[in-house]
């Protein structure tokens, strides 16, 4: 007898929501308006559903009176803040596709995401860590020190006109307060915004989030109202909650993991939202747990680990935790053990998947065995098809064997943004090719067990080789880079570049620490460098990245 297939489809008795993410957070609004819904602990806001709601309604009309028409980019270049928050959902009611903008971006990282989408209109925060964000604006953009805001016009970047500071009193001419932004709805009637949330329809594009790619230069993936808050929901469902939970978000809004498993999940649910910081603070997470009497909490490992290794984590209270979800990256099964018995998140779950399915499609439920919990991540979620295939041939292969993952259903994006070529590849016969390696068994669990790509999951922050080394190739002394993911007790992986100079040039890894400051994200900067005058390669001369990987482990002593 054949052995059962690698398939599985997401059986379900909750329907899929087909509606918008407006009116669904109306909904919810008009159902609980007095309920607490959003919690900035570091900006010390507070709002209840109805008062969250007024902040919305009035960034969305502000956000008209500016001249934001539906399709319109919109970007946020943010941390956690309560302005992020008021901001996806004001883009949302008046159709404006919101661009994600990684905290981390340097200026290099920052033109592309801006040019490539087309963005008309930037809300920005003044700074952030060792960031200025002003400064790089700056630096693209010197028209901000001499142009008024209402005339912005710029030379690198003309689809954007309009710049929205966070400041509360920005200095330079051509950047609008986010204050004054609220104070344009006065020019748009409530009526005219409820007749423009009720022109949209729940499949029309409403978010863009780069993932960097194997071509190099990211691309833009786009998602609509009924991928996004159904996912949210959805993954909701699966940790059971209710407006009664109330959940800490340490994870950044700009992934999915804050804003559709964080945000939306709880608006589907008419839960809490509670940001512990602008940034990940371990301290910080704990004592807001303890002091919001969270009842749901959500980390990538790194996270929880460090949670756990902090030197005052037995005296703060964690006892009202109940569930959470840990992502981003394998989870370490003592690691789960602790959170369970020492936290008292007995129905943590883990969850798998990616930002072009919105992003999860597999979840672990609550009362599965341990083992299961840990050593793979779950089961198919609601609503969703994936099948394992060879990477070669495209044939399903049998349980137990390992082939590549992929997703099929109402949470696979709408494509790349601005880029057919990158969607066709990726995307066939509705099927989103993961290039993540598994195997399923005869209960449908599925366990990741590598990549087809050569990607690296450094922290739980997706880091393509590709995209690093075209910008090493940049440098004028390197001939030829490659990048390549090592092992790492705290971050899981780190980057290792090995260069090859051109003949006559020198170069220490001083200078290229530097050459990378300002111009790439912090967790992008290779932790190891090794100059090398030759790669392993095969007789077609292939690059054998395995063969780098395993030189590098021994040479750092990383075995």
């Amino acid at each position: 007898m054949s052995k059962q297939a690698s398939y599985v489809s997401g059986i379900s008795n909750q329907p899929l929501l087909g509606m918008t993410i407006g009116d669904l957070f109306d909904h919810t609004v008009a159902q609980a308006p007095d309920h607490e819904a959003l919690v900035s602990r570091h900006q010390q806001q507070r709002f209840t559903y109805r008062q969250l709601q007024a902040e919305v309604d009035r960034c969305a009309r502000g956000l008209m009176q500016l001249g934001v028409r539906k399709g319109d980019r919109v970007g946020i270049w943010a941390p956690n803040c309560s302005q992020w928050c008021i901001t996806q959902f004001a883009t949302a009611k008046i159709g404006a596709i919101l661009v994600n903008i990684n905290p981390s971006y340097r200026t290099h990282e920052l033109e592309y995401a801006l040019q490539q989408s087309g963005t008309s209109t930037l809300i920005f925060q003044n700074q952030f860590k060792q960031s200025d964000y002003t400064q790089m604006l700056c630096e693209l953009m010197p028209e901000i020190h001499t142009c008024h805001a209402a005339e912005f016009q710029s030379a690198r970047l003309p689809a954007l006109k309009h710049l929205v500071s966070l400041d509360p009193s920005p200095q330079l001419s051509g950047l609008i307060s986010w204050a004054d932004l609220l104070a344009r709805a006065d020019g748009i009637t409530p009526a005219a915004l409820q007749e423009r949330q009720a022109s949209l329809q729940f499949d029309d594009p409403i978010n863009i989030q780069y993932t960097s790619g194997t071509t190099g230069a990211p691309k833009g993936a786009t998602l609509s109202h009924h991928n996004i808050l159904n996912n949210g929901y959805f993954v909701g469902e699966g940790m059971r909650l209710t407006h009664q939970d109330r959940m800490v978000i340490p994870v950044p809004l700009y992934h999915c993991f804050g804003m559709v498993m964080g945000n939306l999940g709880c608006v589907t649910h008419g839960a809490t939202m509670i940001y512990p910081n602008d940034g990940f603070d371990a301290e910080l997470t704990l004592r807001t747990v303890e002091e919001e009497r969270a009842t749901c909490l959500y980390g990538v490992p790194t996270m929880f680990i460090a949670e756990l290794a902090h030197p005052d984590f037995a005296r703060f209270d964690l006892s009202s935790l109940r569930t959470g979800i840990m992502a981003g990256s394998n989870c370490p099964i003592e690691v789960m053990k602790k959170v369970i018995e020492q936290m008292h998140m007995r129905d943590v779950t883990i969850c798998y998947g990616m930002t072009e399915t919105s992003p999860v499609s597999f979840q672990t439920q609550m009362d599965a065995p341990l083992e299961k919990r840990v050593a793979t991540v779950g089961t198919i979620h609601p609503h969703l098809e994936v099948k394992l295939v060879d990477p070669g041939s495209g044939q399903v292969v049998p349980r137990g064997e390992k082939g590549e993952l992929c997703t099929r259903g109402y949470s696979v994006m709408l494509g790349y943004w601005n880029n057919p070529q990158a969607t066709e590849q990726a995307l066939v016969n509705g099927w989103m090719h993961t290039g993540d390696l598994a195997t399923m068994d005869e209960e449908g669990y599925v366990a990741i067990t590598g990549r087809i790509k050569d990607m690296i999951i450094r922290g739980g922050e997706n880091i393509y080789p590709r995209e690093l080394e075209e910008f090493f190739y940049t440098h004028p002394a390197i001939a030829d880079v490659q990048v390549i993911g090592v092992p790492d007790a705290k971050y899981g992986e780190e980057v290792m570049a090995w260069i090859k100079l051109r003949d006559g040039q020198t170069l220490d890894e001083a200078d290229l620490r530097a050459f990378c400051q300002g111009k790439i994200a912090h967790y992008k900067i290779p932790r190891y460098f090794k100059f090398t005058h030759a790669f392993p390669m095969t007789v077609t001369g292939k690059i054998q990245k395995f063969k780098m990987r395993d030189q590098s482990i021994e040479e750092l002593g990383l075995a």
